[in-house]
């Protein structure tokens, strides 16, 4: 399934016909996952990784989304009282990454909006109360501006609820 965006960008599943050794974010970890690794993680049901492109080769950049659950323990406590006492379904955004030829240009927000929207549908299917992603200190701002939440014993830990990112996109306010 693709997804175009105005901006002559899409989105895609990561497939073989992309070219995943010319992807250079600049953080090796992250160059090593999406040239190694990616592709074993779907191929394994691990991860879904999708790709943002302009022609369906190149890889402007990518994310992968995967299942995990939050320990409702460690989330602030007005909203951990407002939930079951068990682990709460959640979708994680394990890796983020704009390729370097590609930085400066906003696209961290595109690929953000696309990851959101993909766990939203995704969880119209199969439960998750919330995104969450395990920052890089240089990326944890990022997240923060976009409403992510830490969770209190990890600042670096964040969340959004798809409830939260719902009333984002319809133009409700969150304390409405």
């Amino acid at each position: 399934m693709k997804t175009n965006d105005a901006s002559g960008f899409r989105f895609e599943p990561l497939s073989p016909q992309h070219k995943r050794s010319e992807f250079h974010c600049g953080e090796p970890n992250l160059d090593a996952y999406f040239k190694r690794q990616a592709r074993q993680d779907m191929s394994r049901n691990l991860s879904r990784v999708h790709v943002l492109t302009r022609d369906g080769i190149t890889v402007d950049g990518f994310y992968s989304l995967s299942a995990t659950s939050i320990d409702p323990g460690g989330l602030p406590l007005d909203i951990a009282r407002k939930l079951p006492h068990f682990g709460i379904p959640a979708t994680l955004l394990g890796r983020m990454a704009i390729d370097t030829r590609m930085q400066g240009q906003r696209l961290g927000k595109l690929v953000l909006a696309s990851a959101l929207k993909t766990a939203w549908e995704g969880s119209r299917i199969i439960g998750s109360w919330a995104v969450v992603v395990d920052a890089k200190e240089s990326a944890r701002d990022f997240y923060l501006k976009h409403d992510f939440q830490p969770f209190p014993d990890h600042p670096s830990r964040l969340f959004l609820t798809l409830e939260h990112f719902s009333r984002m996109v319809s133009g409700i306010s969150p304390t409405t």
